[in-house]
Formats: structure tokens, C-alpha cells, sequence
């Protein structure tokens, strides 16, 4: 089979236990068989657009192209979103503008949306004169906002009910709009006024249970969670994680629902925040991938390196300026990296602490202020806790491996430690500082990268840990 890549079927696991299905490699081997476009097209029904997405990725473009001529608009519209989104784009841009526009009407909106962005601008004119007006409206409700609002990732497909309904009348409005639209989200139906105001959400569950002479404002939840379109993912993440919702209202800045993000957004809105941090937090200043051109990669990590380079030369040359200190006590070489080690281990930890709190837009001043002082005690107290075992522990070592005596011992070990409380101490305080520094200069504090604190934690540590060498060992004990 030359279209499919040959890869291993799975195997029983060595308990016993069986592996999970392998329903890509399946669908490969249907796709390899000589089967009728209708019986492929059946026995395909049977799988999960994921699982099809997946076993696109590894067919040649001839082969691609065979899958989704026989493949139509209904099923095309749920795997596409799967693809990542230079396939999702080109494949758009290849085929003929009728298939587009079928697929599209059929798609959510937020992913119609955001794979329109990506495509060429004349096509997507075209495509946006040709869309029938409702799939064009709601399209334009997602294209309003950036990427970075929470609004362009919303779902214009929901239940809307008047507040002036009873409990029959919106039974047979909740019918009538899911049979109309085959929407699948109908856990929350979402209450507006006569002004077509927001006011309220109504668990299904809760209608359900409703006798048919309830009161409808009984069942209402008026402090039902709600975001606004225009406020970015990032500062809502913190609080959107805290609801367990299978959807959320948004609205626009009249009170009017614009859409809903529902809980399968939120978790890849979640898995991409955290992806983008955590790439941040690496000195990345973007999400890398194995498709990813090397000249690309390459552009985004060497200003990072460069700065790290200059940042290094200087801790070389800090540590350049104690040379007559190393050549009086060459015991000193030894344990350096002790120092710088602990010393960027604690900065790390504060940084990643920082980042976390910092997320949430609400915090106010005093509270970082309080998150700083919180640090450089935990500093303090760790630092007194390693630096007290490190000096007891060294005191031998270096008295029975060095060749120093038990009070030249006690007082290299002593210093050592004392180097290390006060490294500990600072690097809290920059590993905390540095991002609350950026975030008030409205610049995400993720960009205070670990190799970033790592290497200025360096050179904190180097200098505190040679000058008090020179200081009391050598100026004030003449070892």
C-alpha cells in the first residue's frame, strides 16, 4: 500500500489487559481497500472525526484528495476542525467554492471562523458573498473580535427563551429551536427580557422537573456565570476554571447574548494557555511543532540566546573578577555551583508561583506585595533550613577531603552557607519582582522566562558567594 505509511498494529499489553483500539490504523486499512465510495463511506460512519482526522495526517495528497471527494459536507464539517490549521486552510483554499460553502454552513460558527481567517483574502470575500445570511451573520458575530477575546472562540449555537414563557411555552420553544437548528446544546437554556436583555439561565434538568404550573422565574438562575465577548482568554481563565458548566453566556457590551463558550472550548482553551505558558516559561515566543520550519524555530529562540549569552559573559566575568580570591582559597571552584544551583532552583520556583497568581487580572497591589514578602520568607526560612544542614555537612567534608583544619573547616562551610541564605533570599525576591514588574507594564510575566531568572540568579549568586569569600574568609580570617 503506497498512499500509507506502514505502522506497527497493536498489541495485547503483557498483563493481558488489550490496548485501546487502534482505529486509525483501521481506518487506513479501509481506505487501502478496494471498497465502493458508498461502502467506504458507510463503514467510515462507524468512526470518530477525530479518529479520521488522525489517519488523514499520514495519507499521501493523492490519497487525501480520493478521502474527501467521496467524504460529504455533514462529515467533512465535523473532521475538518480536527486538522491542524494549515490543513484545515489549505484544503479550503484547493477545493471549489460550492463544497466550501456546504462544509461551512454546516460547521460551528467559532470554527468556520477562525479557519476563514487563515485562508486567502479574495477567496474569503468570495466565500462571505455566497454564504446564505444566517451562516453569514453568525459568522460575523465571530469575526468581530481578535483571537485573543474570548468572543471569537464562542458558539452562536444555543437556546434562547423569553422571560415572559411558562413552563409549557418553553418546553415547546426548547423542541421547536432544537429541532430547527440540531443544536446539541441544550444542558443550559439561556432567559431574556422583553428588551432582549440578558437575565438568567435554566438548567434542562430543572425544567424537566417543573410542574407544568411553576412559575418559570422559580427555575431562573439570575447569578448564572457570564463572560463578555471583548475580554481576552487570558484574564479569564483563572475564573472560568472555578465553573462547572457545560456552557457559559456571552455578551456583548449591551447585556445581549452574543453566543456561549461551551465546556469542550474551555478545556482546549485551558490545554492552549497552558501549552503557550509553558513554551514562555522555556524562553519560546511561541508554540513549536514538528512541522515547524527550522529557519522559523530558529527565529524565535535566538534573541532569547543572545540575551542569555550576554547575561552568562557577565556572570563569567563577575567570576573573573575573583580570580586573585579562587587562586587563595581554590576550595571555593568546588562548591560555586552549589550556590548558583539553589540560588536558580529557588528563583524558578518564585517565578512559577508568581505566574500563577499574576494570571488573575483581580490582584490587586497590596495583594502582590504580600505574594513578594511571602516569597523572600520562604526564602529565608529554606535558605536557614539547607543552608545550616549544607554548612554541618560540608564542615566534615572539607576537614577530611581538603586538608583544612576543624576551625578553617567550620568557617569555609559557615560561609558557604551563610552565601547560600542570602542567594536563596534574592533570588525569591527577583523571581518575584520580575514578573509583577511586567505585568504592570502590561507584559504577560510569562515572558520572565526560567532561563531568564536562572542566569540573573546566577549572577546574584556568584557575586554574594565570592565576596563573602573574599570578605570574611580571606580579608577578615586570612585563610
Amino acid at each position: 500500500m503506497s498512499e500509507i505509511q506502514n505502522t506497527a498494529v497493536s498489541s495485547p499489553m503483557p498483563n493481558g489487559n488489550q490496548q485501546r483500539p487502534d482505529y486509525e490504523n483501521q481506518i487506513l486499512e479501509l481506505i487501502s481497500k478496494a471498497l465502493s465510495p458508498k461502502a467506504l463511506r458507510d463503514e467510515l460512519e462507524d468512526y470518530h472525526a477525530n479518529d479520521i482526522a488522525d489517519a488523514f495526517t499520514r495519507l499521501d495528497p493523492a490519497a487525501r484528495e480520493k478521502l474527501f471527494k467521496l467524504l460529504d459536507a455533514d462529515r467533512l464539517a465535523e473532521i475538518i476542525p480536527y486538522l491542524d490549521e494549515e490543513e484545515q486552510a489549505g484544503y479550503l483554499n484547493s477545493i471549489n467554492i460550492k463544497k466550501t460553502l456546504s462544509i461551512l454552513a454546516e460547521m460551528e460558527p467559532q470554527d468556520a471562523g477562525r479557519i476563514l481567517k487563515r485562508i486567502s483574502k479574495t477567496r474569503r470575500e468570495v466565500i462571505f458573498e455566497l454564504l446564505d445570511a444566517e451562516t453569514r451573520r453568525n459568522l460575523k458575530r465571530i469575526y468581530a473580535y481578535s483571537d485573543e477575546e474570548i468572543g471569537s472562540k464562542m458558539s452562536t449555537d444555543f437556546i434562547e427563551i423569553p422571560r415572559s414563557y411558562n413552563i409549557k411555552e418553553t418546553m415547546r420553544s426548547l423542541r421547536d429551536q432544537a429541532r430547527e437548528s440540531d443544536t446539541d446544546n441544550i444542558s443550559v437554556l439561556y432567559v431574556v427580557d422583553e428588551n432582549s436583555l440578558y437575565y438568567g439561565a435554566i438548567h434542562i434538568q430543572d425544567l424537566f422537573a417543573a410542574r407544568a404550573d411553576t412559575d418559570l422565574e422559580e427555575i431562573i438562575q439570575i447569578n448564572f456565570p457570564i463572560v463578555y465577548a471583548n475580554e481576552t482568554i487570558d484574564s479569564l481563565m483563572e475564573d472560568l476554571k472555578d465553573y462547572d458548566e457545560d456552557s457559559i453566556p456571552v455578551l456583548n457590551n449591551d447585556n445581549q447574548i452574543e453566543g456561549i463558550i461551551t465546556k469542550p472550548r474551555l478545556l482546549q482553551l485551558f490545554d492552549k494557555e497552558m501549552a503557550e505558558d509553558y513554551v514562555k516559561f522555556a524562553g519560546l515566543s511561541a508554540e513549536e511543532d514538528l512541522k515547524e520550519t527550522v529557519f522559523r524555530s530558529i527565529m524565535k529562540r535566538t534573541p532569547w540566546l543572545v540575551l542569555l549569552l550576554f547575561l552568562s559573559l557577565l556572570v563569567s566575568a563577575v567570576i573573573s573578577m575573583f580570580e586573585s580570591v579562587v587562586a587563595k582559597l581554590t576550595v571555593a571552584v568546588v562548591f560555586q555551583s552549589l550556590i548558583l544551583d539553589m540560588s536558580g532552583n529557588v528563583g524558578t520556583q518564585s517565578l512559577a508561583v508568581s505566574i500563577r497568581v499574576l494570571a488573575d487580572p483581580d490582584v490587586t497591589h497590596k495583594q502582590r506585595l504580600k505574594l513578594m514578602i511571602k516569597e523572600v520568607r520562604a526564602g529565608l526560612v529554606n535558605g536557614l533550613i539547607i543552608g545550616t544542614g549544607s554548612a554541618v555537612v560540608l564542615t566534615f567534608f572539607i576537614r577530611f577531603f581538603s586538608g583544612y583544619d576543624w576551625v578553617q573547616a567550620a568557617a569555609i562551610a559557615l560561609c558557604i552557607g551563610l552565601a547560600m541564605v542570602t542567594a536563596m533570599i534574592i533570588s525569591s525576591f527577583t523571581g518575584t519582582a520580575i514578573p509583577i514588574a511586567l505585568s504592570a507594564m502590561k507584559i504577560d510575566p510569562a515572558a520572565a522566562s526560567g532561563p531568564l531568572i536562572t542566569t540573573l540568579n546566577d549572577l546574584i549568586g556568584a557575586t554574594t558567594y565570592y565576596s563573602m569569600i573574599w570578605l570574611f574568609l580571606i580579608q577578615m580570617l586570612h585563610i
